[in-house]
């Protein structure tokens, strides 16, 4: 876009039928899915599906392919092997959309962009940019600027604001898509108090509304507490309910090794560049240093 660097400007997805007609049928199917950047491979034989009023949490090591297998879902990045299908049962001619929120970045200073402006882009996927927002449009985006506790800085430049407010925006412009599927990348790391408050209590929701929402997190913790967590090292090497997949043996197989369990039970990945994320056995009961 050129507006902000990486603006997370969320995209329309492509129909593709799905061969059964199955109303369980996931929202997003992929069959041996891979990605890769020239010769290095950032996902492979990736087979996963999620379903509508889900939360699912993608976690793993660095570079185990978590952004790009979002980037894949909305569009940014191309599979380069294997099948990757986006609301396979809807009935043709209805308009289904993914919204996908990148990390949050610093904003180009050089680019009077306000909050409410910003917010108002989630709307271009379906409305386009020269196209004026109608009654419904305007609603949307008014609501997602007061879930997200942004309505006192609406008038304020994007530059201007806190990492963990500029994060709350990019979030807004995601609900303002009005998507069936929302993703987001690790949409609560390293920010203030109140934004993870808030992005946790709007990602229940979203969920509770019957949307699928997939978010990635370096956190065992956070992925305790999703409906469906994946544990990713380029491959899958678990999905499920996360008491299944966040064992210290399969998390160990996909850190390699550098996995801890402390005497009162709390695992602790031992990630080079990255906090120690820790995870009591009850869901939820998480800490970080």
């Amino acid at each position: 876009m050129g507006i902000v660097p990486r603006l997370p400007i969320s995209m329309s997805a492509a129909h593709t039928p799905s061969p059964v007609d199955d109303g369980d049928a996931p929202v997003v199917r992929m069959r041996s899915l891979g990605v890769a950047y020239g010769a290095h491979v950032a996902l492979e034989d990736v087979t996963l599906d999620l379903h509508a009023g889900q939360l699912v949490a993608i976690i793993g090591p660095n570079g185990s392919g978590k952004s790009t297998l979002l980037s894949a879902i909305s569009g940014l990045a191309r599979p380069t092997s294997g099948r990757l299908e986006l609301f396979g049962t809807t009935p043709a001619g209805t308009r289904r959309r993914v919204a996908h929120v990148l990390q949050t970045t610093v904003a180009n200073e050089s680019v009077p962009l306000t909050v409410r402006e910003t917010v108002r882009m989630g709307c271009y996927g379906h409305r386009g940019p020269f196209r004026r927002l109608d009654a419904e449009d305007r609603e949307a985006v008014e609501r997602a600027i007061e879930r997200m506790r942004i309505t006192d800085l609406v008038s304020r430049q994007l530059h201007e604001l806190s990492g963990g407010q500029r994060q709350r925006v990019y979030v807004a412009q995601g609900l303002a898509q009005r998507a069936d599927v929302l993703l987001l990348d690790e949409p609560i790391t390293g920010l203030d108090m109140i934004t993870q408050e808030t992005i946790t209590e709007v990602v229940r929701e979203e969920r509770d509304a019957g949307r699928c929402v997939v978010l990635t997190t370096h956190d065992v913790g956070t992925a305790s507490t999703a409906d469906v967590a994946v544990l990713l090292a380029t491959r899958v090497v678990a999905a499920g309910p996360p008491e299944e997949t966040l064992t210290p043996e399969r998390l160990a197989s996909a850190y390699g090794g550098h996995v801890h369990v402390l005497a009162d039970g709390t695992v602790v990945l031992d990630e080079p560049h990255h906090h120690d994320h820790r995870h009591h056995d009850q869901l939820g009961g998480s800490s970080r240093d």
